[in-house]
């Protein structure tokens, strides 16, 4: 089967984004599509699974821990924030969860105190209409001199890929919800410049992949990054495609199938409160996804760059 046959033959999640993001089908049909999402497929599945008490579980976990990560999921989907079943959801657990009392028993979209959960709760917070401007500004503030963040600051001075990514996240959808805020807008962008300046996945100091597992696509990625994750929120962001991200590119196009399909190389779903239904080595519909429209993404950028005479950064 095409590849992007395929992507239309599954879930309303899958389907819904491969329309809008690689150009099939009207802005009415997508919409329709969406509409979907809350009611059959993994979005019906994360609502129907949510305690009584607001939050989501899972055997042997903290409750936030399946909250967290099953809401990042929940967001993945792109379910409509507006529909009864999602908003209804979303009342329940800022009503209802409170994080331990270390963090102060604040509510859900309140946070805690380490940045890369806090990106996305922040993030959560935004796409589902309860922005919290402490929480970005806190963020904003936990900012290193290198550009990017890390969990384990101010013990150490130097970012980490894992915790930028994760706070990168959240501060753009804090931007779609709250508004342009200049200080927000900086300090994403020296965030951005921070996995530019490695080129994605680079040491900076020696030019030497940072770590490997940044070259192996996961889905859901938890908290954990790697080049697909970062090249899919520059195209989520509307960056302009810059050189340093070429050599990621590439890898990418290399990892594409025979068939055209991208596999799964890992999955961080040990804390969902539900079964992902992807398995690793095998195709994914949600790197298939990613992967053709970061390539779109990239391809039509290119085209605009000849257009103009090579004016624009590639």
């Amino acid at each position: 089967m095409d590849p992007i046959e395929w992507l239309l033959d599954s879930d309303p999640a899958i389907r819904w984004q491969a329309m809008r993001d690689l150009g099939i089908g009207s802005p009415a049909a997508v919409a329709a599509e969406r509409a979907r999402v809350a009611h059959e497929g993994i979005g019906a599945d994360v609502l129907a699974c949510q305690g009584s008490d607001g939050a989501w579980h899972r055997d042997g976990a903290p409750d936030w821990l399946p909250t967290l990560f099953t809401m990042i999921m929940l967001r993945a989907t792109g379910a409509e924030r507006a529909d009864p079943a999602v908003d209804s959801a979303v009342a329940r657990l800022a009503s209802g969860f409170r994080w331990d009392e270390a963090f102060g028993r604040k509510p859900f979209f309140e946070g805690e105190v380490e940045p890369c959960i806090n990106g996305g709760t922040l993030a959560l917070g935004a796409y589902f209409g309860r922005p919290s401007e402490s929480l970005a500004r806190r963020l904003v503030g936990e900012q290193l001199d290198d550009g990017g963040w890390n969990c384990e600051a101010p013990k150490s001075t130097r970012s980490s890929f894992h915790t930028t990514i994760c706070v990168l996240e959240g501060l753009l959808e804090y931007e779609r919800s709250a508004g342009a805020l200049p200080e927000i807008a900086a300090a994403r962008r020296r965030g951005e410049e921070y996995l530019l300046a490695r080129a994605l996945f680079r040491r900076r100091s020696t030019g030497e992949v940072a770590n490997p597992e940044f070259l192996k696509f996961a889905f859901p990625p938890r908290y954990h990054y790697d080049i697909l994750r970062a090249l899919d929120y520059l195209r989520n962001a509307g960056a302009r495609p810059d050189a340093r991200i070429l050599d990621a590119l590439k890898m990418v196009e290399h990892a594409r199938q025979p068939d055209g399909r991208w596999l799964l190389d890992n999955a961080h779903d040990e804390s969902l409160a539900l079964r992902f239904g992807e398995s690793v080595g095998e195709p994914s519909r949600w790197n298939t996804l990613r992967a053709l429209r970061v390539l779109r993404w990239h391809e039509e950028a290119q085209k605009r760059h000849d257009l103009h005479g090579g004016q624009t950064a590639l």
